[in-house]
């Protein structure tokens, strides 16, 4: 059986929109994380310029890169970049106010960190999680974003674009960092390898050990 061979993701689409919207720069999201059992969930966010030269070679989508490839893409990542940031929220936060919402507190960090607003966010997927508004009283953070830029979403962006798949890379690594230390102290659940996703020795460890404080206990865990 033959398996047909993805294509190496580009700006293409990122340029086409910065030059209908005569805007020079874009901001490119993708996420991490969201339906891992414990953890928190990241939107990273990459901010590219009509200046910005191609990717580093070897981007991708970060679900289909090793973990040592996505280790060595992303320092080059933010040296490509114009502006970076990762936003994060914690399993708390996704108990007390669901993944939707979590994630667009998270997305609302990663914006507020970057140096300059951009004018528009390229986000991956068929559903904008960044723009409503009605649930901002849920927050009770000072980064929740009362104008958020216009966004445009995209499905498998993540595997079209070099900046959202770039994103993405940087979602992936810092939310693998997370969960590394948080396996120092809390060895029993094997967050080093499976990062607080459903593999079965994690499944298990549940089972056994019960819930950590870092695991999402509003989520149909394992004996409870």
């Amino acid at each position: 059986m033959s398996t047909q061979r993805i294509s190496a993701p580009t700006l293409r689409l990122e340029r086409e929109l910065m030059r209908s919207t005569g805007l020079e720069s874009l901001a490119c999201a993708d996420e991490a994380g969201r339906g891992a059992l414990s953890g928190p969930v990241s939107v990273g966010v990459v901010v590219v310029t009509t200046e910005t030269k191609t990717a580093p070679q070897g981007i991708r989508d970060s679900k289909l890169l090793s973990q040592e490839r996505r280790e060595v893409l992303a320092p080059q990542i933010r040296r490509w970049a114009a502006a970076w940031a990762v936003g994060m929220a914690s399993a708390g936060e996704i108990d007390d106010i669901g993944i939707i919402a979590a994630l667009r507190l998270a997305g609302h960090r990663a914006l507020a960190a970057l140096p300059t607003l951009p004018g528009t966010v390229l986000l991956d997927g068929n559903h904008d999680y960044l723009t409503p508004a009605e649930q901002a009283s849920l927050f009770d953070d000072e980064v929740v974003l009362v104008n958020v830029p216009p966004v445009v979403t995209r499905v498998k962006a993540d595997l079209r674009c070099s900046g959202v798949a770039a994103a993405s890379i940087l979602a992936k690594t810092a939310r693998d960092e997370v969960m590394a230390r948080l396996s120092v102290d809390h060895p029993e659940y094997g967050w080093a390898e499976n990062k607080g996703y459903a593999a079965p020795e994690h499944m298990e460890a549940i089972r056994r050990h019960g819930p950590s404080p870092y695991h999402r206990v509003s989520w149909s865990l394992p004996g409870s």
